[in-house]
């Protein structure tokens, strides 16, 4: 269902405008970015709203940009939850290689992750929304460590494997694919990354 919103725009007039649209406009900037090079005039030209309708809808930047996380994960990452529900540990680890190649060479999109730039974001406004991506990367990758912490007790992964690094390694992995989208890479050069992970991969 769409919804919308009735904000204060110009010379005190409402402006209406549809919610989840706008947010969506700000993940591209956000994504295309990053939280410190987003500028509030960059913001709020691409959403189509004045920084009145913005703070109104949405609160302060810091508090757009994590509705716009949310947003991201929910849509853009969904495919990691679906990864980690695969019967084995390397269909887990395939389907979400494979999907952050699919974003990643998506026309669609941005280039890049924006939960790996912003967790990386260098000014001192920027600190708490870093420390609060890190939070949210600890948990995605405490998700991963459970499944193949599963997967070795099932004898899906050999017993002398470390579920930790396992997860870790990943985690490089699919940042390494993001940082070199965003460089550049072609879609052939970013397959050939997940072609070799998984030739790499130490589970059946």
């Amino acid at each position: 269902m769409e919804v919308r919103s009735l904000c204060c725009g110009q010379k005190g007039r409402p402006r209406e405008f549809d919610v989840d649209q706008a947010l969506g406009q700000a993940l591209r900037v956000f994504w295309q970015r990053g939280y410190d090079g987003a500028s509030m005039t960059e913001l709020t030209a691409a959403m189509g709203i004045t920084k009145p309708s913005l703070y109104a809808a949405f609160g302060n930047k810091e508090a757009l940009f994590r509705k716009a996380l949310d947003l991201y994960e929910n849509e853009k990452m969904a495919f990691m939850d679906a990864a980690l529900a695969e019967p084995t540990s390397r269909q887990v680890a395939e389907r979400l290689l494979r999907g952050v190649l699919a974003m990643q060479t998506s026309s669609c999109d941005p280039k890049g992750c924006l939960g790996v730039m912003s967790s990386v974001a260098g000014s001192q406004e920027a600190d708490s929304i870093r420390q609060w991506v890190i939070e949210r990367q600890q948990s995605s990758r405490a998700a991963l460590i459970v499944r193949l912490e599963r997967a070795k007790e099932e004898g899906d992964l050999p017993t002398d494997i470390d579920p930790d690094a396992l997860a870790r390694y990943m985690t490089a992995v699919v940042q390494g694919l993001t940082l070199q989208a965003r460089a550049g890479a072609s879609a052939g050069e970013l397959e050939s990354l997940v072609d070799m992970a998984m030739r790499t991969w130490p589970g059946r």
